[in-house]
């Protein structure tokens, strides 16, 4: 396998900082290209530095002196803005973009990329949610391979490799149902942030933690698996599997089913992604049949969590009304992040931001940045109104 240069969009979040994991076992077969995040400038100039990367991009433009003089002396060029981030993501010098940050803020960088006919290791769920159509369109227009990061598509996209042509019967997406999943619905209302940032199985960053406990995450994957793998919305089952091992399945119309397992540590999709196709070694947690016991399932409970129906909802919609969705969400958690909403209020601002948005059938890229700049604004107006009401 010949070296490969990384870019790596959202370098110190959760996704980011595992990439870099992986790639510090393999320093022969990775370089680190371009580094960006929005505002933790110390952290991303100790990992410039590290890495000895070429470019690395503030985000939040304030923060760049503070970046520039944390990487004076080095070969680290700073630079600024998302203007910067799309400029730079289509070097000559990029093979692989890890897109891992976070939200809709990753659409337009992703897309640059694409455009530059770039391999994209996608972390970011934004991105199909938003705007599949038009992601999917260009990808084939421009022979950008887009390699899934999330755990579920990545073993998805592992058992399909399987398939030689065989058509599926349906995609089978597990869940680990979150902190909250054998509470009760009034118990759950009253949850608070703390309560939902407990996740049982996996280390990931506050907004996906949040979406993971709301179960609006594995909705988003829904709306992902869709777009990925071309596959109908009727056909893309959720199954809540608590113990995390079986990370997603794919059934096929003899009835066989294949599953990916694996411990629940997100290096081991990064891995595949950037890797592929080869598999490369892992200093991992291997799976110990015998001590891994029972397995379970459960049907999801869309009472206790509605952002899940929305989700299905968003899609049998289509149109512009998932990005509505999505930018509606972004908003409600960070005001749930904030203590300014109940829990609830989240799928409750969801839901009525979806049913405010103007329908677009076929949105163009201006449609949907300006679905998600309405929705966002609207959602934040219903979220003063509850912070009001208490």
């Amino acid at each position: 396998m010949e070296k490969r240069r990384i870019a790596i969009l959202g370098s110190t979040g959760s996704i980011g900082r595992q990439t870099l994991d992986v790639i510090r076992e393999h320093r022969d077969l990775f370089e680190v290209e371009l580094l960006t995040c929005l505002g933790s400038w110390e952290l991303m100039a100790a990992q410039a530095r590290e890495f000895d990367v070429n470019n690395a991009v503030i985000c939040d433009e304030t923060k760049y002196k503070s970046l520039s003089e944390a990487l004076d002396g080095s070969d680290t060029k700073a630079f600024a803005g998302m203007k910067s981030v799309c400029d730079l993501v289509t070097s000559d010098r990029v093979d692989i973009v890890v897109a891992a940050m976070v939200g809709f803020s990753g659409l337009a960088p992703t897309m640059a990329a694409i455009g530059a006919g770039k391999v994209i290791a996608l972390a970011n769920k934004e991105t199909l949610v938003a705007a599949g159509s038009i992601v999917m369109g260009m990808s084939k227009k421009f022979h950008a391979p887009i390699l899934p990061v999330d755990s579920e598509h990545s073993a998805i996209f592992q058992c399909l490799l399987s398939a030689q042509g065989n058509a599926i019967h349906k995609i089978h997406l597990t869940a680990s149902g979150g902190p909250f999943r054998t509470w009760d619905k009034d118990r759950i209302s009253a949850a608070t942030k703390d309560m939902a940032l407990k996740h049982p199985n996996w280390s990931m960053g506050a907004k996906i933690t949040i979406d993971s406990a709301t179960m609006m995450n594995k909705g988003f994957e829904v709306i992902e698996a869709r777009w990925l793998f071309d596959t109908p919305v009727d056909r893309i089952n959720v199954v809540v599997h608590p113990e995390s091992i079986i990370h997603s399945m794919v059934e096929y119309e003899d009835g066989a089913v294949i599953a990916q397992l694996a411990s629940p540590d997100m290096r081991e999709p990064i891995q595949f992604a950037i890797g592929f196709p080869e598999r490369l070694p892992l200093a991992n947690k291997k799976l110990d049949f015998a001590e891994l016991g029972n397995i379970s399932f459960f049907k999801p409970d869309t009472e206790k969590f509605p952002a899940l129906a929305l989700a299905y909802k968003a899609m049998e919609r289509g149109g512009n009304i998932p990005c509505a969705m999505n930018a509606a969400n972004e908003a409600a958690v960070a005001a749930f992040l904030q203590d300014r909403i109940p829990f609830y209020g989240i799928s409750d601002i969801v839901g009525e931001c979806m049913e405010c948005a103007t329908f677009i059938g076929e949105p163009s890229v201006e449609d949907i940045f300006k679905t998600n700049e309405e929705i966002y604004s609207l959602a934040q107006r219903k979220i003063e109104a509850m912070a009001k009401k208490g």
